[in-house]
């Protein structure tokens, strides 16, 4: 089954169009990245599924029920922009009035269970604006956490962490799709550490999808490159130009894309006068993949 299923989804304001005819299937147990450019329509999809935003077209189903579904609607936990926290009471009050708001059954326990899987429990008593930006986004996964839900919606939850708090954020997702079966639905601008942890991809640009994969997937099309420095770079890249399909400069060193082994250029470059100062086999990431694709469909 399906946890979300989309089909020819259209959300317009006023005159404009933030989502327009957009198709997304997300399996269920997945933790699906959610990718875009600012202003491509990620919110906007994710606000119309968690129901705070009504469609002008199109339909959503999740679990296949529709969306407005009460009983449906009581399983998707949401993270969408920052927690809605008053600032002057602690942590541990504001879980409590989320707890009374969704109907959490033993609120106490459940708060201590959430809290202390984003290891926020030492916090509990804190005002929540004296918490820093890591601690709140914690505090924010912590509440779409209550009352076990069976989908998460969560929107740049890792923005502000810093690299032990990004690493907690992919243990605590990685774990509730493995041990609870939940499923989560996750945009990011930080393609490096979804990737990290991404079953699947949807990337969305300027409210249409136009491209849906699994991570085996993005890894068959992410193709393999020599990268290699030398003494003289200009000379080198004319060199491997006539030899090669496609070479070109990144980040200071030539990239050569479906090449032979490392040891046939460097021995190859030798016998041109050329000596290898560096070398090393990569292969193209989720980033430059997305940003390779967004080149294509400009025509670049």
């Amino acid at each position: 089954m399906n946890a979300i299923e989309i089909n020819g989804l259209t959300k317009r304001f006023g005159s404009k169009a933030a989502v327009s005819g957009l198709t997304m299937t997300v399996p269920e147990g997945a933790i699906y990245g959610f990718i875009g450019e600012n202003g491509s329509g990620k919110s906007t999809t994710e606000k119309m599924i968690c129901g705070l935003l009504i469609p002008n077209g199109g339909f959503i189903r999740l679990y296949g029920r529709e969306y407005t579904d009460e009983t449906i609607r009581a399983t998707v936990g949401v993270l969408i922009e920052s927690p809605g926290c008053f600032p002057n009471i602690s942590v541990w009050n504001n879980m409590m009035l989320q707890a009374a708001n969704l109907g959490v059954k033993n609120p106490e326990e459940e708060i201590g269970r959430v809290l202390k899987m984003v290891r926020m429990e030492g916090a509990a008593s804190n005002k929540y604006k004296n918490c820093s930006l890591g601690m709140k986004q914690r505090i924010g996964i912590a509440m779409a956490l209550l009352g076990h839900p069976k989908l998460l919606v969560l929107d740049e939850p890792i923005n502000g962490l810093d690299a032990d708090g990004m690493r907690l954020m992919r243990e605590i997702l990685t774990d509730l799709t493995k041990s609870q079966g939940c499923t989560v639905l996750i945009s990011s601008h930080i393609l490096g550490e979804l990737e990290k942890i991404a079953t699947h991809y949807g990337i969305i640009r300027r409210g249409k999808m136009i491209k849906e994969m699994t991570a085996a997937q993005l890894e068959a099309n992410c193709r393999t490159y020599i990268a290699l420095r030398t003494g003289d770079m200009a000379r080198t890249r004319m060199l491997l130009s006539g030899r090669y399909l496609q070479v070109k400069e990144e980040n200071e060193e030539l990239r050569v894309y479906d090449a032979a082994a490392p040891e046939e250029i460097v021995t190859w470059l030798y016998g041109q006068g050329i000596l290898v100062s560096e070398i090393r086999t990569a292969k193209v990431g989720l980033e430059e993949y997305y940003i390779d694709l967004m080149g294509e469909k400009e025509g670049r």
